[in-house]
């Protein structure tokens, strides 16, 4: 095979327009978010014997100047938010002659909307099939995959080039905001109906691959954090603390790591404090009964808040920095007690950023089954609107307005200067009370966007309408936040490529991730 001269772009930011604060924000914290999947596959493509450019974007440049322009294969990663501008580049590049490829969580969760835009949309992959991409051995367009989930992912050794290029400085050294990615598990026991992974299998990766990991992390970088990439951390908790027990005390680097917050309890809070674990970010998810990962059985309401804050308080003791992750808006919340709820756990526990996230029909999930044959997805909003402050679903038991009010509520508890002033002395380390101020300013921003989407709401009847479920147009509202959004790139894409296409609901019998249509040359 042909040398080729392949670009690897992970897109992790929605915007190339926003102001200074979002680009402060985005070259500070936001690309830290640069995930694994596609370090690896520039890793493959390397070692296949090609000529690699691997890059992220998160505001930092104009995207057009992260990679070569004369490219043969272009691989792009995105998530859904970020999905508008991850299309424009892949219609600027395919224009130019490239292979354009598209993977990560949007080609995962909207495999048929991607097809409009890319010449693959790939779904599982490894390195055998990057080969055969490589190869051209895919008719266009196509949906490819290998049918199986990735369990051989490159070492940290191995993406040494790749982390250096997204996380060190220009002389390759780590800053204080340097995170390395590494894997204990692939997969999710859980089904919660809302994620991607509720019907992947758990498994728990090599404990020596790990080991190697984060002793070659250890050596290399000291005191990098290092970042779980698993759905779930832990599930086999002594399995995995006990290879990071391994690393002899006084060099185990610090580590973050989300988790269900059952694991979280009794004797191992102190293994966790032990290990250097930095930061948790549990799931509550609702206050009734919504999943099964809060580690409370059957408690709801007022007897499940009072369990929690002594939870908590109690991993407190030995996690300097917590998360705790809330979904509002689901159709077993109703009327005020879960905004009373989550307001008065935000104030009780100061030392915990309370995340407040709003339900969102991923493609491939039960959620988004349910919801589209109920009718209730604003079927015309485009993908890049499926977050935070942007609502997509007709919602079970709030009108819009009520939701975006009760949803400015919550925002503007958890962001106030007297609990800002309380979180800073809550905070244990200066690493924590940092955390806590830093996230505190980014959700004020998000407190004024749904401020400005509530005051359209009350004065914008098209906007209303169509949030009412009374007319499927998109409102121009959208139309100008979209294009606004893509600022210089907004011409490549047209007012018919804004609406979406939504893939059929699994059959209810198989309820696959999504539906593969792969077809080869």
């Amino acid at each position: 095979m042909a040398k080729l001269k392949i670009g690897i772009l992970e897109i992790i930011t929605a915007s190339v327009s926003g102001g200074w604060r979002t680009r402060a924000y985005s070259t500070g914290f936001k690309k830290t978010h640069a995930s694994l999947t596609p370090q690896a596959v520039s890793v493959w493509c390397r070692q296949l014997g090609h000529e690699t450019h691997y890059a992220t974007f998160y505001e930092q440049a104009d995207p057009r100047t992260l990679l070569p322009e004369e490219l043969d294969v272009v691989f792009f990663a995105t998530d859904t938010r970020s999905s508008a501008l991850a299309y424009a580049l892949g219609k600027l590049y395919r224009r130019r002659g490239a292979l354009t490829v598209i993977g990560g969580a949007h080609a995962r969760a909207f495999p048929g909307d991607c097809l409009r835009f890319f010449d693959l949309v790939v779904h599982d992959c490894d390195k055998a099939l990057i080969e055969e991409i490589l190869q051209d051995s895919f008719a266009r367009p196509s949906v490819v995959s290998t049918g199986r989930m990735l369990t051989d992912f490159p070492s940290v050794e191995e993406r040494r080039r790749e982390i250096e290029t997204v996380m060190f400085d220009r002389r390759g050294r780590p800053g204080r905001l340097s995170v390395v990615n590494v894997l204990a598990s692939v997969g999710c026991p859980y089904d919660c109906n809302f994620c991607i992974d509720w019907s992947s299998t758990y498994q728990m990766l090599p404990t020596e691959r790990l080991a190697a990991d984060l002793e070659f992390i250890a050596a290399t970088w000291p005191g990098v954090l290092v970042a779980y990439s698993d759905p779930n951390f832990g599930v086999r908790f002594d399995d995995v603390l006990g290879v990071i027990e391994s690393i002899p005390g006084r060099s185990r680097n610090p580590y973050v790591m989300e988790s269900s917050l059952s694991i979280l309890r009794g004797d191992r809070l102190p293994r966790l404090e032990e290990t250097n674990c930095f930061f948790v970010a549990p799931g509550i998810e609702s206050w009734l009964d919504y999943s099964n990962k809060a580690g409370v059985g059957r408690k709801t309401g007022e007897e499940k808040l009072e369990r929690l804050v002594a939870h908590f308080r109690e991993i407190h003791e030995h996690v300097p920095a917590i998360q705790a992750n809330f979904i509002f808006g689901t159709d077993v919340d109703r009327g005020e007690e879960p905004v009373e709820l989550t307001k008065e756990f935000t104030r009780r526990l100061p030392f915990v950023w309370a995340t407040f996230n709003i339900p969102v029909p991923f493609g491939g999930t039960p959620l988004y089954d349910q919801q589209l044959a109920a009718g209730r997805i604003l079927e015309a909003m485009p993908f890049s609107f499926y977050y935070l402050p942007y609502v997509v679903l007709r919602l079970e038991h709030y009108h819009p307005i009520e939701y975006y009010e009760k949803l400015i509520e919550l925002h503007e508890v958890a962001t106030s200067n007297r609990l800002l002033a309380r979180r800073l002395v809550a905070g244990r380390t200066r690493g924590a009370k940092a955390h806590l101020a830093l996230r505190t300013f980014g959700m004020r921003s998000d407190l004024a966007a749904l401020r400005k989407i509530l005051k359209r709401l009350r004065t914008d009847p098209e906007l209303l309408a169509f949030h009412e479920g009374r007319t499927d147009e998109l409102p121009a509202f959208y139309r100008r936040r979209y294009r606004a959004a893509l600022g210089p790139f907004s011409e490549l894409i047209s007012d018919e490529e804004m609406r979406p296409v939504l893939d059929p609901p699994a059959p209810v019998a198989e309820q696959p991730l999504v539906q593969l249509a792969a077809g080869r040359g």
